[in-house]
């Protein structure tokens, strides 16, 4: 194996144990991603699901005002998957107060 490789491998095997004892580890985990643990967009969930969504908290509006809203929305298109549709995203962002919305997610629609 020449030393390139070597070191590929290396870097491969490290990523793997690290990955390992995340999924082992006891707690459930989050990874941070766009300012926020991903985890606490739980808190919106109620507000943005099922036919009659509920105001939100207080907790999800903190959320969303700490959240980076440009790297959130890069991930819109998964909204449906999640059964998340996204103008009740923007229906929320209203009701929490967030005045400054990026373009990428003022072309949030159905």
């Amino acid at each position: 194996m020449d030393t390139n490789n070597t070191r590929t491998f290396v870097k491969f095997a490290a990523l793997v144990t690290v990955l390992a004892a995340l999924v082992l580890m006891e707690k459930p985990t989050s990874i941070p991603a766009c300012n926020i643990n991903a985890n606490h967009l739980e808190k919106c969930r109620p507000a943005i699901t099922g036919d009659n969504p509920t105001s939100p908290r207080q907790e999800c509006c903190e959320v969303l005002q700490a959240a980076n809203l440009e790297c959130i929305c890069r991930f819109k298109s998964f909204l449906p998957v999640l059964a998340v549709y996204p103008s009740k995203v923007q229906a929320l962002l209203s009701k929490c107060g967030v005045t400054t919305i990026p373009p990428a997610c003022q072309a949030l629609k159905n």
